[in-house]
């Protein structure tokens, strides 16, 4: 599986931002604007960086940074506004979604010091992991998928 990740990663470090196409919309729909039953904030951190450190962590592994949450849950086709917050002033990041055959399904940047908010609707359950392709392996999560609710 690391493996895949890392080549849909160089994939799409190549790659312009996208949502999802067509086929992918299947899976999940991804707009801009919209009505959402469910919100969601997903910030950027600084674990360790070259200017607060620890100095000996950052260079034996350089920058580290995390998604906070790591894990969220949504409910299949209940639309969901997930927020991004890239809370690092000089530091870009970017959010790829793939689904459980690790097929990305979309990738969008993530400026400094900006909130990027798109409406999620999971056509399908299951676990989709979102990643920075900046700062692999730590920086990801899962979106955890579940029936719809009652």
């Amino acid at each position: 599986m690391f493996a895949a990740l890392l080549f849909a990663t160089a994939v799409a470090k190549k790659v312009p931002d996208f949502l999802p196409n067509a086929a992918a919309s299947k899976t999940v729909t991804v707009v801009a604007r919209g009505q959402a039953q469910k919100s969601i904030v997903i910030l950027t951190e600084a674990v360790a960086i070259k200017e607060t450190g620890p100095k000996e962590t950052v260079k034996a592994f350089g920058e580290v940074y995390a998604f906070s949450p790591t894990t969220i849950s949504v409910h299949r086709d209940e639309p969901t506004l997930i927020t991004f917050w890239n809370l690092q002033g000089d530091d870009e990041h970017d959010v790829m979604l793939m689904d459980d055959h690790n097929n990305v399904l979309m990738k969008v940047t993530l400026p400094p010091l900006k909130k990027t908010a798109y409406i999620f609707t999971f056509h399908r359950e299951g676990v989709f992991t979102f990643t920075c392709t900046l700062h692999l392996p730590e920086m990801s999560g899962q979106v955890l998928v579940f029936p719809p609710s009652r």
